[in-house]
């Protein structure tokens, strides 16, 4: 049957910065002003729909309250956004929206839905779903009212993958250790793009043979390792040399780097400075 669709495009801040008005204005009101433009847009269009036919919004914009991803925070945070009731107006059976790549309902009444990217662009969309809505309207034969479903159709996309490893000190070949989780993972890693962080102390970073990992995760389509190495905290001696440092200052400087307080502090000082006695007294 015949359908009315009003689509919206992305609306660039070039489009306003060009014009006087704008000229002096920060980028809290350009994306004001970009906000007024957008819903006088979706109004006026309104305003030309036959109520009598079904109608859709397609608009490429972000609306303010919608989940994205970790990584993409770093992207969208200064673009202008619209407010969910400029976009769900009950004129429209349905509105489809785009520039969010994580699938979601903002509203049920009148639909609003984010369908979310058809394939996975960074680690922050590892355990999204992707796909599709299929969206139907209908009339109903007795009310004359439309009703609408929608119906998420998943595919299969671009596979991502972290695997996590911890490595504790006292092993003494990590890179097996490794191997292990990538042969537990093997299924998952073939043609997927594959990120494996390793957390691991100082000690063990000589004893990983990287050429092995590498080989071991061939299949993937990509891939990469990411080390957190735990370096242990050492302690300074600021002015002093080690051989100009006597046993009770050294003590003294180890027992302020714990960080312990002053009576817990002078009390193993004490003791300290007994047992350092007592040793010189023996020689």
């Amino acid at each position: 049957g015949t359908i009315q669709i009003v689509s919206l495009p992305w609306l660039r801040r070039s489009a306003i910065l060009s014009k006087e008005e704008t000229k002096n204005l920060s980028l809290e009101q350009i994306n004001q002003k970009l906000q007024q433009v957008l819903t006088n847009v979706i109004a006026a269009n309104i305003l030309k729909l036959d109520p009598r036919l079904p109608s859709i919004l397609a608009a490429h914009v972000w609306v303010s309250g919608a989940k994205v991803g970790s990584e993409r925070l770093m992207t969208i945070g200064q673009e202008h956004a619209l407010l969910l009731s400029n976009v769900a107006n009950p004129a429209f059976d349905y509105i489809a929206l785009g520039h969010i790549h994580r699938r979601q309902v903002l509203s049920h009444n009148p639909p609003v839905v984010y369908s979310g990217s058809l394939e996975r662009i960074d680690f922050s969309e590892e355990e999204d779903d992707k796909g599709f809505y299929l969206v139907e309207i209908e009339s109903d034969k007795e009310t004359g009212k439309r009703q609408v479903s929608f119906d998420f159709h998943p595919v299969t996309g671009r596979c991502f993958l972290t695997i996590n490893i911890d490595i504790e000190p006292q092993d003494t070949d990590p890179t097996a250790t490794v191997l292990r989780a990538i042969v537990e993972q093997e299924d998952k890693i073939r043609d997927a793009v594959v990120r494996l962080r390793i957390n691991l102390w100082e000690q063990s970073e000589g004893l990983f043979r990287d050429s092995d990992i590498r080989d071991a995760a061939k299949e993937a389509h990509y891939f990469t390792v990411a080390k957190d190495i735990q370096r242990e905290t050492r302690l300074r001696l600021g002015k002093w040399t080690a051989e100009e440092i006597t046993p009770l200052e050294a003590l003294k400087a180890y027992l302020q780097s714990k960080k312990l307080t002053p009576e817990r502090t002078g009390l193993l000082l004490e003791y300290g400075e007994k047992l350092i006695q007592e040793q010189k007294n023996k020689q």
